[in-house]
């Protein structure tokens, strides 16, 4: 199943994807329900927005199953599908596919190519010695948007740089998951690119020390934006294996980045597992696993106005947003 979320008359509706076609997924259950197409013990306004099916649990989640199964199968009545048709997935103004997401969490160095490509080989040995991954936060407020957004460079902006990534969507609350039992809290997964600031510094300084870097870097990816996340998630029993996906990143039509997701150091699992253990993970929390290798720094190019940007894999879509400089 896949779910789309959007914006109509100022509110956050869910979307149901089929064929690159949108539906209204509380409308389209409504329907069903009133027609006895189904039943569920929950309402269809259970299904207005990605909040109220998590709120709602897994009941929800199973009549929005149930739909799916109607609409992929090709058993949709027409009545329903006319009140419930939002149109062509390139027509429907998308939002970040988590668009209320409390935490966002992002890897650094889960990837061996993209740390040697770094310049940071001896770190990955080191890494590989270690037992915890690497992680860091973006404020999912003010970083996700959807697909079709633009990425803004920003005024103060110098090299930013793109970063294709698989997201993990939570879709129960835990803390402390076991490693065994982590896959069962997902939702589902999507795109996320990690866009990021190579050369930012708030201001100029006489001497620089390795956490003034630290914290350059880390500052770098929190310009408003710099999470494009979508075009939709994809719900596990779509995608079972998150470890054989290939993702692929192009700049105006040229190839930039192109690994599988089987080259993690860190699988989901671990991820999961570990993040769990400090912070409680929340339904629409969002985890991206890292970029593998390809991105601008170690090429010397950087985007501009102008350029677009589409991420993608199969079975996950495209990730597409157009590259503008911030209004003076």
């Amino acid at each position: 199943m896949k779910l789309a979320s959007y914006c109509r008359d100022g509110l956050v509706e869910l979307g149901l994807v089929a064929q690159d076609e949108v539906f209204n997924l509380r409308l389209l259950a409504g329907h069903l329900l009133k027609e006895g197409c189904l039943t569920a013990q929950v309402a269809s306004d259970d299904l207005a927005s990605l909040d109220c099916m998590l709120a709602a649990g897994h009941p929800a989640l199973s009549l929005a199953l149930a739909c799916n199964e109607f609409l992929v199968g090709g058993q949709l009545p027409q009545a329903a599908r006319d009140a419930s048709y939002l149109g062509a997935l390139s027509e429907v103004s998308l939002l970040a596919a988590s668009p209320r997401a409390r935490k966002l969490f992002c890897l650094a160095g889960n990837y061996e190519e993209h740390i040697r490509e770094s310049r940071r080989a001896k770190e990955w040995i080191d890494l590989r010695q270690q037992k915890t991954p690497r992680v860091f936060m973006k404020p999912p407020t003010t970083t996700l948007v959807g697909s079709g957004a633009p990425i803004v460079l920003p005024r103060v902006g110098h090299q930013i740089d793109w970063e294709v990534e698989l997201a993990v969507v939570m879709g129960r609350q835990g803390k402390y998951i076991p490693r065994e039992q982590a896959l069962q809290f997902v939702l589902g997964y999507c795109l996320l690119n990690d866009v990021s600031e190579r050369a930012f510094q708030v201001r100029e300084r006489g001497e620089t020390s390795e956490w003034d870097r630290f914290f350059d870097w880390l500052n770098g990816k929190w310009f408003d934006g710099f999470a494009p996340l979508g075009p939709y998630i994809v719900t596990r029993d779509e995608l079972a294996d998150p470890h054989s996906v290939p993702l692929r990143l192009q700049v105006n039509g040229e190839t930039m980045q192109s690994a599988s997701t089987a080259d993690m150091i860190f699988d989901v699992q671990d991820i999961i597992a570990f993040i769990s253990t400090f912070v409680t993970l929340q339904p629409g929390d969002v985890i991206a696993t890292g970029t593998p290798s390809g991105v601008g720094m170690a090429r010397g190019i950087f985007l501009k106005p102008g350029d677009l940007v589409i991420a993608s894999a199969d079975g996950l879509g495209q990730l597409v947003n157009p590259v503008e400089a911030e209004a003076a």
